[in-house]
């Protein structure tokens, strides 16, 4: 039988079968959603976009959090021939200015008609409507009549199926405009690499849990999506409670017998340091088979601490699964070996810095592999001078296959007549060893000390190490000395602890020390931070040139905090920008 070439078809076909979403509100109160009701609900709420004034190929701007109303609101737009922009909802408080500021960019680049949201979020948002000019306003998806019966508009291949932003991380969030076609290449990537390894059956079925925000790409195709396609039970759990007690996604992944779930590398760490032996009881690992770890560089030791803390609790070394991918290609481009163990593996350090060669050795820089490309999907590595180079050569990743944005990776003749999709140059510097690709950080984020290229990982992993230093947040950064050679001095920017009471110069030193001893290299600077100053992405990732930027322009400072005098500022400021929009868009 032919796979389904659209979302929406995957949509009608998930609705025949009794399987659904768990929205997990909290342990004791988690209703239970099957497909063929969800899908009713997405129709009615694509008659009431169309009611509204929506036309096929308008795009609509989603601010929801994870609940029932997205999957309304979101598999709605597609039903009616809409593109969905899922977009982060207003969550840190402290920055408001810079959440309207880049929302606002976010929906007038998209060309966005409408938003929808809910009451809740919508207290916040009266500035990012006012701004953002939208032509149909703001609309509360509780307050749309559906529309019964509505007959879905069909859907080919080659349509634009959603539009979601990139991360963010080295510069604004960029558009990038999936078809259907892409985005079922992808799953269905995903699809073949998982039931390879395995395949249902009686002893086996697959079901999901996940805690992902579902603006993101990872949690929108990772885990809303591929639930449909996989036609599998899914547990969502709202990103706040996991960030809150990160146990509950485990208890989750235990509770509902997850076979697949995953997160970013933070996450795991968080599981190591926050999960306490009381939530611990009763917890069976075993049904996890595939354990993604991806959306942001991969610590070693991360892996290590995960599976021995989690072992004893049914949590098989091999279901650990590093993987790579990006949203210019829809999600994932590799998956490391499912049925093996992780691979980490050891580089000579002066070879790797300075000659751009991996070479293993007893001691260097440890990096994880994440695997080899998803079915349908390339990886090269080209270097510097533009031509391509062997294995164990470091260069930029480049992605080429049927699930690369068609606009992120306009055909380049190179002389191989199978390069026709185009291929996208990731931004990413790695290479591949063994067959198997290794990243070793961002292009633009590169620091260049003596003559030497450095990824801001190889120092950031040592500063988290040290005792009163924030989990996951230093960021390192070349600060140029001498405009002329090129040469820059090793910042570090580095967040203490909210319950350390840090002697900043001692702090400071230590830091210091730890880096010199681990790569030989002495910081220039080492600057405390309170908590949550560094910039962040939607999905929580540190913004390392954003970071950058406020530190030589001396605006690098804390949120401000929420007191509720303020949230009530807020609130009232946000209500006066909502009947100022209302006021412009009536005129």
């Amino acid at each position: 039988m032919d796979s389904p070439a659209t979302i929406d078809d995957v949509f009608r076909d998930a609705a025949r079968t009794s399987r659904g979403v768990r929205f997990l509100v909290s342990e004791e109160d988690a209703p239970f959603f099957p497909y063929t009701a969800l899908f009713e609900r997405a129709r009615g709420f694509a008659g009431a976009l169309r009611r509204a004034g929506l036309e096929p190929g308008d795009r609509v701007g989603i601010v929801l959090p994870t609940g029932p109303a997205f999957y309304d609101a979101f598999l709605g737009a597609i039903l009616g021939g809409l593109v969905p922009v899922p977009l982060y909802p207003p969550v840190r408080l402290g920055r408001l200015a810079d959440y309207h500021q880049r929302t606002v960019g976010m929906l007038t680049g998209c060309g966005a008609r409408m938003l929808l949201t809910d009451r809740r979020c919508r207290r916040l948002l009266g500035e990012t409507v006012r701004h953002a000019h939208l032509e149909l306003g703001c609309h509360l998806v509780e307050a749309m009549t559906p529309e019964p019966g509505f007959a879905p508009v069909p859907a080919t291949p080659a349509d634009t199926a959603l539009l979601q932003y990139s991360s963010g991380t080295t510069g604004e969030p960029r558009p990038v405009a999936l078809t259907h076609a892409q985005v079922m290449a992808n799953i269905n990537g995903m699809r073949e690499a998982v039931l390879k390894a395995f395949p249902e059956g009686p002893s086996l079925q697959h079901a999901g849990a996940a805690w992902l925000p579902l603006y993101h790409d990872m949690g929108l195709i990772g885990g809303l999506l591929w639930s449909l396609a996989f036609q599998v039970d899914i547990a969502l759990i709202p990103p706040e409670r996991f960030l809150a007690r990160p146990a509950v996604w485990l208890r989750a992944i235990s509770r509902y017998r997850a076979t697949i779930s995953g997160g970013p590398n933070f996450a795991f760490s968080l599981c190591c340091s926050r999960v306490t032996d009381d939530d611990l009881a009763g917890l069976d690992l075993s049904c996890w088979r595939v354990a993604l770890n991806g959306a942001e560089p991969i610590a070693p030791d991360v892996l290590e601490a995960f599976t021995r803390k989690f072992a004893p609790y049914g949590l098989r070394k091999e279901c650990v699964t590093p993987v790579y991918g990006l949203a210019e290609a829809t999600v994932a481009v590799t998956f490391s070996h499912l049925e093996r163990a992780f691979r980490v593996e050891t580089f000579d350090r002066q070879r790797l810095l300075v000659d751009g060669v991996a070479e293993r050795a007893a001691h260097g820089i440890s990096l994880v592999a994440l695997g080899h490309p998803l079915p349908g999907t390339r990886v090269q590595i080209r270097g510097d001078d533009g031509r391509l180079v062997p294995e164990g050569v470091v260069g930029a990743i480049e992605v080429s296959g049927p699930s690369l944005a068609t606009a992120c990776c306009p055909p380049r003749d190179d002389g191989d007549p199978a390069a026709a999709p185009g291929w996208l140059d990731t931004g990413d510097r790695g290479f591949l060893f063994d067959t198997e690709l290794f990243v070793f950080g961002r292009a633009r984020d590169i620091i260049i000390l003596n003559g030497r290229n450095h990824a801001p990982q190889e120092f950031e992993g040592v500063v988290a190490r040290v005792p009163g230093v924030r989990a996951g947040c230093c960021v390192a950064i070349g600060v140029v000395l001498d405009e002329v050679s090129g040469g820059e001095e090793l910042v570090l920017l580095v967040e203490y602890a909210r319950d350390t009471a840090p002697e900043p110069e001692a702090l400071a030193r230590e830091i210091a020390r730890e880096v010199v001893a681990a790569t030989g290299v002495v910081p220039g600077r080492v600057t405390l931070l309170a908590p949550g100053t560094l910039p962040r992405t939607s999905s929580g990732k540190l913004r390392r040139r954003q970071a950058a930027r406020d530190y030589l322009a001396e605006t690098l400072h804390p949120p401000v905090s929420m007191t509720p005098a303020r949230l009530v500022f807020e609130l009232a400021r946000s209500m006066f920008h909502l009947r100022a929009a209302n006021r412009e868009r009536s005129a």
